[in-house]
């Protein structure tokens, strides 16, 4: 009898840690605006890793009427690659309250970071991009956004 209560108990446990790992999940996955109000980013996943890609941008177009391309881009085979569809976050994981592992490319500067995402409230995230240690970075204010 004890034997068949300790296999309910592990049954229940990982039932409700699966379900809390789904409810974290939801809380990344969709679309953001970022603090500044000039880009939308769709956050999606695949198996355990989160990415995000580039979906509006308030100035899509260059002055002379032309998609915006990343310009800035190290590697000149990708700098007429448009801005909108790019996929600027990478490879993070869910991690102890906190999606880390993960890199943000900035296309203005063209750099990659290393980054850590936290929600702390809902339809809020903090998206940190740091060099080194995380205390040398910035953190930027995302918001739920509507489609």
């Amino acid at each position: 009898m004890k034997h068949i209560s300790t296999i309910a108990f592990t049954l229940f446990l990982s039932l409700f840690t699966s379900q809390l790992i789904a409810q974290d999940a939801s809380t990344i996955l969709g679309t953001w605006l970022t603090s500044s109000k000039e880009a939308k980013i769709e956050i999606t996943q695949e198996g355990n890793i989160f990415s995000g890609k580039i979906i509006w941008l308030k100035e899509p177009n260059n002055p002379d009427g032309t998609p915006k391309t990343d310009t800035k881009n190290d590697d000149e085979s990708l700098r007429n690659t448009p801005i909108i569809g790019y996929q600027i976050l990478k490879g993070f994981k869910w991690d102890d309250g906190k999606w880390e592992d993960g890199t943000i490319y900035d296309p203005k500067t063209g750099n990659t970071y290393d980054c850590v995402i936290e929600s702390p409230e809902n339809g809020v995230l903090d998206v940190r991009g740091y060099v080194g240690f995380s205390m040398f970075g910035r953190t930027d204010t995302w918001t739920r956004a509507e489609n």
